[in-house]
């Protein structure tokens, strides 16, 4: 499906540019062109030549995205995600029911598989720190917020591993799909048919990123849930 940039827009000045950056598309270009060869950094050029990504998400991870438009935003976005003082909260489903209150998992990170994954490492891994918060608990899964106070690859999803707490349909980091059956009691499903996971990528959503702006003033920008997160957010809490 061809994207269309102007809709993903949450926020826009002279400076930079917030979108709300849907499942499945890579943030930079890859070395295998998509079947639609759209990425978030040609689109955004496409609208304004100038643009840089802040920085970048996942391809199956949703949500806030900054892209700055000259290289004075970008220099001043870097230098507040080099020393720590940009906030990102992303949303996450896990498998399993967690309590988790200011919970800070400070375990360093590794790339593994010729770069695709990572792993702990504690004699020769990168600091990487993250902390956890329950936002609610379902029957068999958990909404927690999860906020990285460093910036490396897949952090989130291995830091989740390590509580024993794997994000929703994330075989890479042992986490499960989750289906109808699984929470809503009585569920019979139709001869013959097969049942399909309620969500088919990582449950992982950027929900919000606050940085301070170029005339210093502090903003935080959020993005909706896509469609296929508020899907199974609903029906977890139908069935809760």
């Amino acid at each position: 499906m061809k994207l269309v940039f102007e809709d993903l827009i949450v926020f826009e000045n002279e400076d930079y540019i917030l979108i709300n950056k849907p499942p499945r598309v890579a943030s930079l270009d890859e070395r295998t062109t998509d079947r639609g060869g759209q990425s978030i950094l040609r689109l955004a050029k496409a609208y304004h030549a100038d643009a840089q990504l802040g920085h970048r998400l996942d391809k199956e991870t949703s949500g806030i995205l900054a892209i700055a438009k000259n290289p004075e935003a970008y220099r001043h976005l870097a230098m507040q995600f080099e020393h720590r003082e940009v906030t990102k909260r992303y949303h996450a489903i896990t498998n399993g029911v967690h309590n988790f209150e200011g919970i800070s998992v400070y375990l360093p990170i590794s790339p593994i598989k010729d770069g695709t994954a990572v792993r702990i490492d504690r004699e020769h891994g990168k600091v990487a720190e993250t902390i956890f918060n329950t936002l609610q608990a379902y029957r068999t899964t958990t909404l927690v917020e999860c906020m990285p106070v460093t910036g490396r690859m897949h952090q989130i999803r291995v830091h989740l591993m390590c509580l024993k707490a794997p994000i929703v349909n994330d075989p890479t980091y042992g986490g499960k799909p989750v289906f109808l059956s699984d929470v809503k009691r009585n569920f019979n499903l139709k001869e013959g048919t097969e049942e399909l996971p309620l969500i088919h990528r990582v449950a992982l959503h950027a929900h919000s990123l606050t940085f301070a702006l170029l005339n210093g003033e502090e903003q935080t920008f959020e993005a909706p849930y896509p469609k296929d997160f508020n899907v199974l957010v609903k029906q977890l809490e139908k069935f809760a």
